[in-house]
């Protein structure tokens, strides 16, 4: 999903957004601040909210950073739009910015985001054949993941906004004189992208690591910078593609070499450059020929 919203955002506006894994950092603080709001409403400890008012803290959250992500846009990114070096270095500089703001508001303490403790997304079921225990929360991440991928695919292939969506990555200007309002359709965009990688944070982190951190953001932008790569820049099959290829590569490093941690976060630049090689596009990227 994470690398999704970053492929969505570069395929309609060609913005190469560094800012969007600060998405995904504000999406899980944000579950943490509504889900203690309402336990402190109710006088019960965060791990003994009710799922229903998790899933409501969940909801909130992935609204709000919607709605910072569209805001975002509209007043750093869309002034530089066209100036691929200017808009790099805007969203770095607002990644830091939304970092330094974490810092200043939580510290460097890392607050716990997870399911409540009595419910069945905390508990394990045996996979059959396998005999291997999968916890509930992770089936939930990668059937969310699905049903969200087949979603977006439904919404550009057949709705109004996604044939507006594919006129103006395929050319902006022509879309404009027949009628598209392209600066709201990347503010929808935006919006969009910031909602999936805030989905993608609480999945994620509530599946796996079990905290926040003012630092969460770097690793996943990376991830999703070489998935989007690997897969080919603006192709959502690509996306998908490549999420599994890199996913089952580290997963195949961690199976071979059970101690060696340290050279898994390289996993996804080998394999990156490796494609890149032979296929500068990427595996479903477009080639653009240039026009004299």
């Amino acid at each position: 999903m994470l690398a999704l919203g970053f492929t969505l955002i570069y395929g309609i506006s060609g913005v190469v957004n560094l800012a969007h894994g600060s998405f995904y950092m504000l999406g899980a603080y944000l579950f943490f601040v509504i889900g203690g709001s309402l336990a402190s409403i109710l006088s019960v400890e965060l791990i003994d909210l009710p799922l229903p008012l998790s899933i409501l803290a969940l909801i909130g959250a992935v609204v709000l950073v919607a709605i910072i992500g569209s805001l975002t846009y509209r007043l750093t990114i869309h002034p530089v739009l066209g100036d691929e070096v200017a808009v790099m270095v805007v969203t770095v500089c607002v990644a830091l910015i939304f970092q330094q703001l974490i810092l200043i508001g939580f510290g460097a303490t890392s607050p716990p985001v997870s399911w409540p403790g009595d419910t069945f997304l905390r508990k394990s079921i045996l996979i059959p054949f396998l005999n291997l225990p999968l916890m509930w929360s992770r089936i939930l991440a990668f059937s969310v993941s699905l049903i969200l991928f087949v979603s977006l695919v439904l919404v550009i292939a057949r709705t109004k906004i996604g044939k507006a969506m594919r006129a103006v990555s395929q050319d902006r200007e022509v879309a404009m004189l027949v009628g598209v309002n392209t600066n709201r359709l990347y503010t929808l965009t935006m919006g969009v992208s910031a909602m999936l990688a805030a989905i993608a944070s609480i999945l994620i982190t509530t599946s796996f690591e079990m905290y926040a951190g003012p630092w969460m953001w770097l690793n996943p932008l990376a991830l999703s910078f070489s998935i989007v790569i690997l897969g080919g820049l603006g192709s959502i099959k690509g996306s998908l593609v490549g999420a599994f290829i890199l996913g089952y590569a580290e997963q195949g490093v961690i199976e071979a070499l059970p101690e060696g941690g340290q050279i898994i976060g390289i996993v996804p630049l080998i394999v990156m450059v490796s494609v890149l090689l032979i296929r500068p596009k990427g595996l479903f990227g477009k080639r653009i020929e240039m026009e004299e």
